[in-house]
């Protein structure tokens, strides 16, 4: 029962550590890493649904609605309903959101550069970490 060998802290502390590394970086692109997260998954599939973004980020519509709000508010992204079914809302990057990109395309880079791990060591915790986010799925 010693605090520094539980998994909790360990998780804890680390995820702080991390943030700390991004919010600079992500401040210069006028990004909060929620933010990030969800223009990470436009980048990849520009036209897709909320139901889709929560699904790839497991968050949930009420947590993803008010980042939604402020990207769009931003001019990153316009929110639609479908016309075929109102529940649904579509999602799409604007000209504005899609220059972003290039602009973040450093981010990555520059986070590995400040972690002291080697590449091996960052894929070996990604690998581990996917596997400790998939038993809670």
């Amino acid at each position: 029962m010693r605090l520094n060998e539980q998994i909790c802290f360990s998780l804890a502390t680390a995820s702080r550590s991390v943030a700390a590394l991004y919010r600079p970086l992500l401040e210069e692109v006028g990004l909060t890493q929620p933010q990030f997260m969800v223009m990470l998954v436009l980048w990849e599939r520009d036209h897709t649904t909320i139901k889709d973004i929560g699904a790839a980020l497991q968050l949930d519509h009420g947590t993803l609605t008010p980042l939604l709000k402020r990207l769009e508010t931003a001019g990153h992204i316009v929110r639609r309903r479908r016309i075929d079914d109102e529940r649904s809302v579509d999602i799409e990057l604007t000209p504005q959101g899609a220059a972003l990109r290039q602009r973040a395309e450093g981010i990555p880079a520059g986070i590995s550069r400040a972690l002291p791990l080697t590449e091996e060591e960052n894929a070996l915790l990604r690998r581990l970490l996917t596997k400790l986010g998939a038993t809670s799925s």
